[in-house]
């Protein structure tokens, strides 16, 4: 069975996360098997994008979301290792500037859609402006709950217009997050990964899990689906999300294209 179909999350389905455990790992007992395959996907990543640089019509974006110290940065550096940084780009949505403050949410996440031939990775994207905005309160719910449909249309319209969207959820346990804020306290190479809100944040973990929940269920749609990520285990999350990679970039078969002008006559030139 191929990862997509176990971890998808089928459209207009209701679910739990609790449903989901963060530890699970598949048949992978442990991680040196799986580092193995990491490494065969990485190779034949790399071997994509090539193609899909040279074909030059489509494009694949990447979405990354999940709580403090899920992994998104983590899972960028290690499963995007062997991309050519030429043709990859990673946008990283914080929180929105005085000018991206004057146009609608989605302004500022059309802007970062990379181009024919590239793959784009957001760490952090457009579910900021539902699941922060729900949680904090930042805005009524009389509009936040009008961007599930407007995300959906939007997602939508990029899928016509030949943007391949696949969006991961990277699921870890709240006990699992405090290990890796310890750690990083512990730590002092880490310590900068750190900041007093990822501790401020833990006491809405409860609502960030219904505002997930929801956001999830409502924009996991046939052509852009959510997978949920077991990430307790940092080397499951690395081999899932590339495996999901390379069967979707697979599954577009890219071709290169033609030559547009007669080959043997170039031949003749260069002898």
């Amino acid at each position: 069975m191929k990862a997509s179909k176990e971890l998808i999350i089928k459209s207009g389905k209701k679910f739990r996360l609790s449903d989901y455990d963060p530890e699970y790992t598949a048949k992978f007992k442990d991680k040196e098997a799986a580092e193995n395959i990491l490494k065969k996907n990485i190779s034949s990543l790399s071997e994509l994008q090539y193609r899909l640089k040279a074909e030059n019509k489509r494009t694949l974006l990447i979405i990354l979301q999940g709580m403090d110290a899920s992994g998104k940065d983590g899972t960028i550096r290690h499963v995007m290792s062997g991309s050519n940084p030429q043709d990859c780009k990673v946008t990283s949505f914080k929180i929105p500037s005085q000018e991206e403050y004057q146009h609608d949410f989605l302004w500022r996440i059309h802007k970062a859609i990379p181009p024919k031939g590239e793959i784009g990775i957001f760490n952090r994207s457009h579910y900021e402006d539902i699941l922060a905005a729900r949680v904090h309160k930042i805005i009524p719910q009389s509009v936040w709950s009008l961007r599930y449909e407007q995300i959906n249309n939007f997602e939508e319209m990029l899928v016509e217009n030949n943007i391949t969207i696949l969006k991961f959820f990277l699921y870890i346990s709240k006990s699992e997050q405090k290990k890796r804020l310890e750690e990083r306290l512990e730590d002092p190479r880490k310590n900068w990964k750190l900041s007093e809100e990822d501790f401020k944040e833990r006491k809405y973990w409860n609502d960030y899990i219904e505002a997930y929940e929801d956001a999830l269920s409502l924009c996991s749609t046939k052509s852009a689906p959510w997978f949920v990520i077991p990430s307790n285990k940092k080397w499951f999350r690395n081999l899932t999300v590339s495996q999901i990679i390379i069967e979707t970039l697979k599954d577009m078969n890219i071709k290169f294209p033609s030559l547009t002008f007669n080959l043997s006559r170039f031949k003749k030139i260069i002898n």
